[in-house]
């Protein structure tokens, strides 16, 4: 698992984000590996739109007559989503909200006021919208390509500490802005990687029996999405918790599932594109699920602290049972908790579905490296999951 984690956080594919040749090469890869556990495996593409994609790094400087001080981007300031695409440093005078004017200015958003502030920029013809934004426990800002409608101007998260800087020196003297926002919206390419595994009573045409029967056991999914938020231009962002930690404890799983299993169990095994971008990957795939699949989703593996979170969706109460008598038979601590991920596609679409996440250290920043894996969360998750979908093979009590 230590080593599919280092993999695909490898530089070769450059953050994994979707529609790029690193996404396209983890799906390849991926696909290789499902063969060698003897799955039938299929990509199934789809279009992805409006991901936002840095195509330089931006600028972010600052004058009071007196210094001048340049800023690190994603350390001290980041870009914001809703933001227009500003390819070239626009230098201008900063304002405050209170200003009567703010035409031709840089507009400091008080916090909180982001949105209030953007449209009175848009309004009076500004160039863009300095607005404060928090860091993680690391001191960075995390990396995301979807978020809300872009803006018709330029708006820039600044570091709280920077942000309140900015605000103290306005006060007593003229600021000057100098920045650019290279960030602009494109579209994609995705493309989930789909395995199914011959296990206990299958034949080697993937049926129950050799003839085309099907199987009488439960039909179980498996899935992991493979992509990351993508390097940004000049600075690795590895995605090694979020999720290839996912991805490794799957495929472990199967790997074990697929040799010891006895009993009849459809498995199948879906690693998805596109969660990052908006969950495009599950989207597309949970309508073509048949009813009765059971989608266990397991996003980050990587640094199990008290509990793993689980959230559970649609007709689920019976998987949800299972995985709680796995989780004791396994000794791994459960706790109810939000699963923003794959599982919720899954269960909109009338699916028992769950999500499991076990922590995600450094995420979406240039942090997330797989030396912050812990080996122990790992194994954590891969029995999880076998001690569930072996529990689900076993024949109902007389």
């Amino acid at each position: 698992m230590l080593a599919s984690v280092a993999e695909l956080a490898s530089d070769g594919y450059a953050g994994r984000r979707v529609g790029t040749p690193g996404g396209q090469a983890a799906a390849a890869w991926l696909a290789e590996r499902l063969r060698e556990l003897g799955a039938s495996v299929r990509f199934d593409s789809f279009d992805v739109s409006g991901v936002r994609e840095l195509y330089r790094t931006p600028v972010l400087q600052w004058s009071d007559g007196e210094t001048t001080r340049s800023l690190a981007h994603r350390r001290e300031f980041a870009e914001h989503l809703a933001s227009a695409e500003l390819p070239d440093p626009r230098s201008a005078p900063l304002a405050d909200l209170s200003a009567a004017d703010l035409r031709g200015h840089w507009v400091l958003a008080p916090a909180g006021q982001w949105a209030p502030a953007c449209r009175r920029a848009e309004t009076e013809g500004a160039v863009g919208v300095l607005m404060a934004r928090g860091t993680d426990a690391d001191g960075w800002m995390p990396k995301m390509i979807a978020g809300p409608a872009r803006r018709a101007v330029a708006v820039i998260g600044v570091r709280t500490d920077l942000h309140r800087q900015l605000a103290d020196a306005l006060i007593s003297n003229e600021v000057r802005v100098r920045a650019s926002m290279p960030l602009r919206a494109v579209s994609a390419g995705g493309v989930n990687v789909h395995g199914h595994l011959p296990t206990g009573l299958d034949g080697p045409d993937g049926s129950a029996d050799g003839l085309g029967r099907s199987a009488d056991g439960p039909r179980v999914l498996l899935s992991a999405h493979f992509d990351g938020v993508g390097d940004d231009p000049g600075r690795r962002l590895p995605a090694a918790a979020d999720n290839a930690s996912g991805v490794a404890a799957v495929l472990e799983a199967a790997r074990v599932l697929r040799a010891a299993l006895a009993g009849p169990v459809n498995l199948s095994v879906s690693f998805l594109d596109a969660e990052e971008a908006g969950a495009w990957g599950s989207a597309h795939h949970a309508p073509s699920v048949a009813p009765a699949v059971q989608v266990i989703n397991l996003d980050g593996a990587a640094q199990l602290q008290q509990a793993a979170a689980v959230e559970a969706g649609g007709p689920a109460h019976a998987l949800l049972a299972t995985l709680d008598q796995a989780a004791r038979l396994t000794g791994v601590p459960l706790r109810a908790g939000a699963m923003a991920s794959d599982n919720r596609r899954y269960a909109a679409a009338g699916l028992a579905a769950i999500g499991i996440g076990m922590g995600m250290p450094g995420y979406q920043t240039p942090a997330e490296t797989p030396d912050r894996v812990e080996p122990e969360t790992l194994v954590a998750a891969a029995h999880l999951l076998i001690a569930t979908v072996w529990l689900l093979a076993q024949p109902p009590q007389a």
